[in-house]
């Protein structure tokens, strides 16, 4: 009986003991600002590993529009998609409440405005069947795309759909960026060249947002995936955001933007 009591006190002073912030005792909260922050960045020099809340960090999501990344990777590597300014998308005239969707597009532009009309079109394009072996294949999250092949990456409240944690998807681009995906070296070359979104002195920051909303269009999530140059040092990364106001994509690279320049790498 005492063994057994000392066992469990033992037991509850460790699990009380691990820090809600694991590795990333050097960031101020409050960069997160309001929201309720799974961030996770690892340098792909060293192996640090920083974990903002590893309880959000391991709770699959939604990936939003994040997903565009590995959707325009698929497409370039079927030859659906060519460079990355060449003509791509036709617009199909209906008018969208985003004014950048409504006109022809070319691979950039429509990353760059995150078209998802654009990559619905693609999404068909590639289809049902090879989606899901790609899908399988670099092993992304739940790999459930059974909710529809023009929208199995963006939220639907009680729906099944594709799901994945900021832990994943940090993984899922180290594998990328060590070349072990299936996708050739000109591909990745042409993605990293469309995701770049910053640049200072100090590094180039490169990304992807995505935003989840309700019903109603209210915003409930947010996310920023990619990597950091700086220093001659990749570090890999994903954020998302919930609760607070507005939890946005915009929000999620903000706040990634905040922790990088306070660490002096951006």
């Amino acid at each position: 009986m005492i063994v057994t009591m000392k066992l469990q006190l033992f037991l509850l002073l460790f699990f009380f003991a691990i820090p809600a912030c694991s590795g990333a005792e050097e960031i101020d909260r409050k960069l997160f600002g309001v929201y309720d922050t799974a961030l996770v960045i690892v340098n792909r020099s060293s192996g640090a590993v920083t974990e903002v809340n590893p309880v959000l960090s391991a709770r699959r999501i939604s990936p939003c529009s994040t997903f565009k990344i590995y959707n325009t990777l698929i497409g370039l590597q079927l030859g659906l998609l060519r460079g990355a300014d060449d003509p791509w998308y036709a617009w199909d005239g209906v008018h969208r409440d985003i004014d950048g969707w409504n006109r022809n597009l070319t691979l950039r532009e429509a990353f760059r405005v995150s078209a998802v009309p654009a990559f619905q079109a693609l999404a068909r394009a590639i289809g049902q069947e090879r989606m899901k072996r790609y899908i399988n294949r670099i092993g992304y999250g739940n790999s459930d795309i059974s909710s529809g092949i023009g929208s199995f990456w963006l939220p639907r409240p009680g729906r099944a759909g594709l799901r994945i944690s900021a832990g994943e998807q940090v993984a899922l681009l180290n594998r990328l960026l060590d070349g072990r995906l299936p996708f050739s070296r000109k591909h990745v070359k042409t993605l990293r060249n469309i995701m770049l979104v910053a640049e200072s002195p100090k590094g180039k920051l490169y990304g992807k947002t995505g935003s989840g909303r309700s019903a109603d269009g209210r915003e409930e999530l947010g996310w920023f995936v990619g990597f950091l140059e700086s220093g001659g040092v990749e570090y890999a990364f994903a954020c998302n955001i919930i609760g607070g106001d507005h939890p946005s994509g915009k929000a999620a690279r903000e706040i990634v933007e905040r922790v990088f320049s306070a660490q002096n790498l951006l």
